[in-house]
């Protein structure tokens, strides 16, 4: 009846019906309603004249129900006599909202939409329930748990860039005393779900017990209600801080209802119609909200205590003290050691002992060093790589890594093995810059695994008196079995640039 008087008391004032919408939040179609007899009446608008008790008494006479509760039963007796009807239509299952249409329809039953859902509210009562029957949770133990979500504040536009970007935030609240910490994040990846526990604990100066999070990949790779597959990652936190992680079931919020509820009002109060200048000054707002806004709230379900207060008077000194050292971030990776023995982690790849060619290994990445674990046990360690390689020639096979090192000195030195002339070979081409010829020298030294040590030498002593020792030449003369050939053999001269002769193309100009 308050609700109502008020409406028509912005009526009178000479308020449109979108102007009553956006001061009292009552529906325009709500609002037509029950103007509807006034304007039947003829009534008018008159500022500065409004009788409450009078148009109480209109109001009471226009809706009775609105003063006698029982009132709205009137019409019960009527639906009632469609009432095994409706418990067909309940089964299918049909929508109350079209039950209430159906009636008015197909059975000319007179009766509103909300007049039929109490009928089927009080009727069918236990039929309703049956299965979904809530019970409230009891009182938490303080320190003994804390609930954990994502949920998405909105877009942003980031001054810096000009971009509008998606604002994520992570939430974690103390089921006890309703303690709530908020961080806004850009991404939602294991390090920065990592890195928002570590904060979170940090601003709570202790850590509860059981952590109730979600089934998203950062937290658990398989969800089951006996036992989930914890993530490595997330894992190794826990057990940093000697709490337990309990998964909530997956696609049951109910299981974690305490920051489920505070999500939404997260969003409006802190986040909605604000501006903020940069990523390190929204999360410091967030933190002054949590603080100043949201902690000292008088919370409904703290009987009206705010939850800074109980968080000071019960709980704090509940939680498990911060260990000594601040978890270091880590993130894990699983791959599969390539050809190369190399496995990618991030955007690097990094080399894997030879024997584990083919095999699932795992990367943890913790600071600027990367492990390599198989079977539980690290096979290679590396310094963190953002990008490119990271190689150590032990993990080749032995073949491999003799090719690997083969440097100019080695080369020189088999050189020295095999006979002068690829020794003379060698110092031709190491003139200018042994480097930039290194694949060449390396590739003249490598025939000697295919032709020997004395047909080698000879090839590179004919290739000596041609003026050309280059690996073609050499690998050229290898081929064709000519390197004990006495006479060198002859240089073809490279065809003339006119085949023709000028003659061919003498032309009359005058023609």
């Amino acid at each position: 009846m308050t609700d109502f008087v008020e409406m028509f008391r912005h009526w009178n004032a000479g308020r449109s019906q979108v102007q009553i919408n956006e001061a009292l939040g009552i529906d325009r179609k709500t609002i037509r309603k029950y103007l509807a007899p006034a304007l039947a009446e003829g009534l008018q608008p008159c500022p500065g004249e409004f009788d409450e008790q009078l148009w109480r008494a209109r109001i009471g006479r226009w809706f009775p129900e609105l003063v006698d509760p029982a009132a709205r039963a009137l019409t019960w007796p009527q639906i009632a006599v469609h009432h095994q009807w409706i418990a067909e239509q309940l089964k299918v299952p049909v929508t109350v909202a079209t039950i209430a249409q159906r009636l008015r329809d197909d059975h000319l039953v007179d009766v509103s939409e909300s007049t039929v859902r109490r009928y089927v509210a009080t009727a069918f009562a236990e039929e309703r329930l049956e299965g979904k029957v809530t019970v409230p949770r009891g009182a938490v133990e303080p320190g003994s748990e804390a609930q954990i979500d994502y949920g998405k504040l909105g877009m942003w536009r980031d001054p810096e860039s000009g971009r509008r970007i998606a604002v994520w935030v992570f939430a974690m609240i103390l089921s006890c005393s309703r303690a709530l910490f908020v961080q806004p994040v850009l991404r939602m990846d294991q390090t920065s779900w990592n890195a928002s526990h570590v904060a979170a604990f940090e601003f709570f100066g202790g850590v509860p017990a059981r952590l109730v999070c979600d089934n998203l990949k950062t937290g658990v790779e398989r969800p089951d209600l006996y036992d989930p597959l914890i993530n490595l990652a997330y894992g190794e936190l826990a057990a940093h801080y000697g709490a337990l992680i309990d998964p909530a079931r997956a696609r049951k919020p109910k299981d974690k209802p305490r920051i489920e509820r505070p999500m939404p009002y997260i969003r409006d109060s802190f986040f909605a119609g604000r501006e903020f200048t940069s990523l390190a000054q929204m999360q410091a707002e967030a933190i002054r909200w949590s603080t100043q806004v949201y902690g000292v709230h008088k919370h409904r379900g703290l009987d009206g205590q705010t939850p800074a207060s109980v968080f000071a008077a019960i709980e704090r000194d509940a939680l498990m003290p911060l260990p000594p050292r601040v978890f270091e971030s880590v993130v894990y990776s699983i791959g599969r050691v390539a050809a190369d023995c190399h496995v990618k982690s991030g955007k690097a790849l990094y080399s894997v002992p030879w024997r584990l060619i083919g095999q699932q290994v795992t990367a943890r990445t913790a600071g600027d060093v990367v492990q390599i674990f198989h079977s539980g046990t690290v096979v290679a360690t590396h310094v963190l790589h953002l990008s490119g390689r990271s190689t150590n020639f032990e993990h080749y096979p032995p073949h491999k890594i003799a090719h690997t090192l083969r440097t100019v000195t080695w080369c020189r030195t088999q050189a020295e093995q095999i006979g002068p002339s690829a020794v003379a070979v060698v110092a031709e081409l190491s003139q200018v810059n042994a480097i930039h010829r290194l694949r060449a020298i390396q590739g003249i030294i490598r025939l000697r695994e295919k032709y020997g040590d004395r047909r080698l030498d000879a090839a590179c002593a004919r290739a000596l008196a041609v003026g050309d020792p280059g690996y073609r030449t050499v690998k050229g003369i290898l081929v064709a079995g000519t390197e004990a050939d006495q006479d060198p053999p002859a240089v073809v001269p490279p065809p003339p640039a006119m085949l023709r002769g000028p003659g061919a193309f003498d032309t009359d100009l005058t023609a």
